[in-house]
């Protein structure tokens, strides 16, 4: 199964790249305001058609909006890229059927989520995404991978598009495991921190997807001040688990707000094959349970257990200050 998924990832991406490389990157505006561009729809088409409807996949996108007969350019565009990517004419009517095809309701014995492009607004930019499948068996996540297209190999260097960018892959109980190019494939681990080392943090670009000062806050009370690095997507959790990162912080911003399922199953699984701990800001293990939503979680961190472990009891402290 894993590499079914390695495959359908790595073949959203080409669809993705085929996008990022036009001169236009247009799309529309979502009710809630994010985007959704031509690369959203391709990946989620891409990973459908690739997995086949042996799962059920569920998936960010849908459709709706692309059938509007105003939308054909934007239409053909979708299609250009996925026939790209999968290297064969597809129809208008299949990619449209196939991106429909990743709005199944979450299954709770077994199904596949997919977050198509993971950090849209740092698609736009051309920094940082990720596109993001997972497979969730009784409530838990067994499989992930992230592709991250414009991930470089190593270093902070999180504002330029890499050429290759890399893709991460886990199993449950198996590793996690991260491949670049025609490179092998190789083990992931986090970095061995140590007390009283220098701590290195992560956070989303977006004010808008984490407290940015209550982040700073909680990491000047476990010692680590300075600036977190700042990308998009699921891509910290794969640089989290290749040791770039001690420590990643998502802090809710509004208390209603519920993490989407989409946007953390793949991404955690690698960092905890990786050695890191994930969970919620007040310790509790990220429940993928209960359907597109973690509604029994606020705000994630992810890191070094011992990192981990004092940002839990900061986060406590600040709470009942």
């Amino acid at each position: 199964m894993i590499e079914l998924m390695r495959s359908a990832v790595a073949s959203a991406a080409r669809a993705t790249r085929f996008v990022h490389e036009s001169a236009s990157l247009s799309g529309i505006s979502k009710d809630d305001r994010s985007p959704v561009t031509i690369a959203d729809w391709a990946s989620q088409a891409v990973v459908a058609l690739q997995i086949g409807s042996a799962i059920p996949l569920v998936g960010e996108e849908d459709a709706a909006a692309l059938r509007a007969p105003e939308n054909a350019p934007l239409r053909a565009r979708v299609q250009a890229a996925v026939s790209h990517a999968l290297e064969r004419a597809i129809s208008e009517s299949e990619c449209l059927d196939a991106i429909d095809a990743g709005r199944a309701a979450p299954n709770a014995q077994r199904f596949l989520t997919l977050d198509p492009v993971d950090g849209t607004k740092g698609f736009l930019r051309r920094q940082q995404y990720a596109i993001s499948l997972a497979l969730i068996e009784g409530g838990v996540v067994t499989h992930g991978v992230v592709g991250c297209p414009n991930l470089p190999e190593d270093g902070g260097d999180f504002d330029t598009a890499d050429p290759i960018g890399c893709l991460a892959i886990a199993q449950l109980g198996g590793g996690a495991w991260i491949e670049r190019g025609n490179s092998p494939r190789r083990p992931l681990r986090i970095a061995d921190w140590r007390f009283g080392a220098l701590v290195r943090s992560c956070e989303s670009v977006e004010s808008a997807h984490s407290k940015q000062d209550l982040s700073a806050e909680l990491l000047q009370a476990i010692g680590a001040p300075g600036t977190p690095a700042r990308l998009d997507s699921q891509c910290k959790y794969v640089v989290v688990a290749r040791g770039g990162a001690d420590i990643y912080l998502r802090l809710p911003v509004k208390a209603d707000y519920r993490e989407k399922i989409w946007d953390h199953a793949a991404g955690a699984l690698v960092a905890t094959e990786a050695g890191a701990r994930v969970c919620d800001v007040r310790g509790n293990a990220l429940d993928f349970s209960r359907g597109r939503e973690l509604t029994e979680n606020r705000g994630v961190f992810a890191g070094h257990p011992a990192l981990v472990e004092r940002l839990c009891a900061a986060f406590a402290a600040r709470v009942n200050q």
